[in-house]
């Protein structure tokens, strides 16, 4: 397995800046670097080809998330968004080639954040949204593309919420390119047993976030069992990538987006910041190996 983290974590707005965060995580002791797709469409294709020639040269590979606008929702079934949607992804397919990526994850099926003023229908949505995968996984597979599912709780999502709905979903679109995403934040408050949820994924697993059950680095102190986890890991063959996802600065954006209301970092400066994550990393690696 290799072991990343998530750009944001540094960050207070959703922003573009990654070329800082590549030579981070070399330091840091990272494999991965996870960075934000939605903004694509405003970089030309320079950027990424020298964002690809930085990540060789400090041999930190890139993979990307999305938390897809409601525009971008996959369980649309008007044809003139669906095209403009389908316009969207394939700009970010073709320069994640570019960039030497080759998987996304996220809310990819929907939306993020739902808007609960509307009454979710999740039948007929999973339905559409199964319908309209199978033409993404098409066009992404031509790039080279993974598209990974990721399973979000109650409170960010609705068609998605624990492993085996992920499961179903992955195995109706049957596409290979199709797989499901975890995320212990998420599993924490849906799931019955966190290693249970990934034995269930099995070999659709193509992608795991993980994270405190408050959303900080993973560590001894926290409330979730890494060894047990990793063990789980194991049992199913997995080989991919193991990304943290913290959030500890209040503020921006970001902040406002995952709901964070208190600072969960000690300073919130960048000193301690780069300090817990290289811990985390370390930690993570001697009880998952």
């Amino acid at each position: 397995m290799k072991y990343g983290i998530y750009y944001a974590y540094w960050e207070r707005e959703w922003s573009n800046q990654f070329f800082p965060y590549i030579e981070k995580c070399s330091q840091l002791g990272f494999d991965v670097l996870e960075i934000g797709c939605g903004a694509f469409g405003q970089m030309d294709d320079d950027f990424f080809c020298e964002m690809r020639e930085l990540s060789e040269k400090k041999q930190i590979v890139l993979t990307g998330g999305y938390g897809p606008s409601e525009d971008h929702n996959m369980a649309n079934t008007e044809p003139e968004k669906l095209k403009k949607t389908f316009a969207f992804y394939e700009d970010i397919f073709r320069k994640m080639k570019l960039a030497g990526m080759d998987r996304i994850g996220g809310a990819l099926y929907s939306y993020w954040p739902v808007d609960y003023k509307k009454m979710p229908e999740k039948e007929k949505d999973l339905q559409n949204s199964i319908r309209n995968m199978r033409y993404l996984a098409d066009i992404a597979v031509s790039y080279g593309v993974t598209l990974n599912m990721e399973v979000l709780n109650r409170f960010e999502g609705y068609l998605l919420n624990v492993s085996e709905e992920a499961v179903n979903y992955v195995r109706e679109v049957g596409r290979d390119n199709v797989k499901v995403m975890l995320d212990t934040f998420h599993m924490n408050i849906e799931e019955d047993s966190i290693p249970d949820a990934v034995r269930i994924a099995g070999d659709l697993l193509g992608h795991i976030h993980i994270g405190e059950a408050n959303r900080k680095c993973p560590g001894p102190a926290g409330r979730i069992d890494w060894e047990a986890l990793g063990i789980a890991l194991k049992d199913i063959g997995y080989k991919g990538y193991v990304v943290m996802e913290p959030f500890v600065r209040m503020g921006g954006q970001v902040g406002k987006d995952v709901r964070l209301w208190r600072q969960l970092s000690r300073t919130g400066s960048e000193e301690e910041l780069d300090r817990t994550a290289s811990e985390s990393v370390s930690y993570i690696r001697s009880v998952m190996g």
